[in-house]
C-alpha cells in the first residue's frame, strides 16, 4: 500500500514509513550539550569589542517639540479664526432691532430738541399725546425685542411728531 498519492491521510503513523526512512529521519536530530561553558568567552569578546560613543542626537530631533508645539498653536488658531459665526437667532436679532430703536430714539431726540425750541410753550396737546405713544412702543419694545412692527411703529410715530413740531417751528422761524 502506497501512500504518495493518499489525501485522506494528514498524519502517518511510524509503520507507514520503510525502515531505512525511518532510521534517516532519527539521525537529523541529535542534542550535543556544549563541551565547554560558551558564556565567559562570549562575555570577554563584547567587552574586547570597542564600543561606539552615543551620537548626539541631530538638530531636528531638538527642535522636534518646538515644531510640535508650533504646528499645533497654529492649527487651533486656524481652527479658531475660521470657525463658523453663530446664526443669527431671534435673540441676536432682538438685540438688533433694540440697538435700532435706541439710536432712532437718540436721533429724533436731538431734532426735537432743536425745533422745541421754537415751540416753546405752545406745544398742543397731539405732541403730548405723540409722546406718550413713543413711550408704550418702546415698553412693548422692551418686553418683545423681537417685534420688527414695533420699530416700524416707533418710526412712524416720530416721524409724525417730527412734521407737527416742524409746523409748529416754522412760523416763528420765519418771523
Amino acid at each position: 500500500m502506497t501512500h504518495e498519492h493518499d489525501n485522506d491521510s494528514m498524519t502517518a503513523s511510524a509503520g507507514d514509513f520503510p525502515d531505512s526512512l525511518r532510521w534517516q529521519l532519527r539521525s537529523l536530530r541529535r542534542d550535543v550539550a556544549p563541551e565547554r561553558d560558551l558564556w565567559p568567552a562570549i562575555a570577554e569578546r563584547i567587552a574586547a569589542t570597542p564600543q561606539m560613543a552615543a551620537r548626539p542626537a541631530p538638530a531636528w530631533r531638538r527642535f522636534a517639540p518646538l515644531a510640535t508645539a508650533a504646528a499645533l498653536a497654529l492649527a487651533i488658531g486656524l481652527a479658531w479664526q475660521l470657525r463658523p459665526a453663530p446664526a443669527p437667532g431671534p435673540d441676536f436679532e432682538g438685540r438688533l432691532l433694540t440697538a435700532e430703536a435706541d439710536a432712532m430714539t437718540r436721533e429724533y431726540q436731538a431734532a426735537l430738541f432743536e425745533l422745541n425750541h421754537g415751540v416753546g410753550a405752545r406745544a398742543p396737546q397731539e405732541l403730548h399725546v405723540l409722546d406718550r405713544s413713543a413711550a408704550q412702543i418702546r415698553t412693548a419694545l422692551r418686553r418683545d425685542p423681537d417685534a420688527r412692527f414695533l420699530l416700524e411703529r416707533l418710526q412712524r410715530t416720530y416721524e409724525r411728531r417730527l412734521e407737527l413740531t416742524q409746523r409748529l417751528a416754522q412760523p416763528t422761524l420765519t418771523s
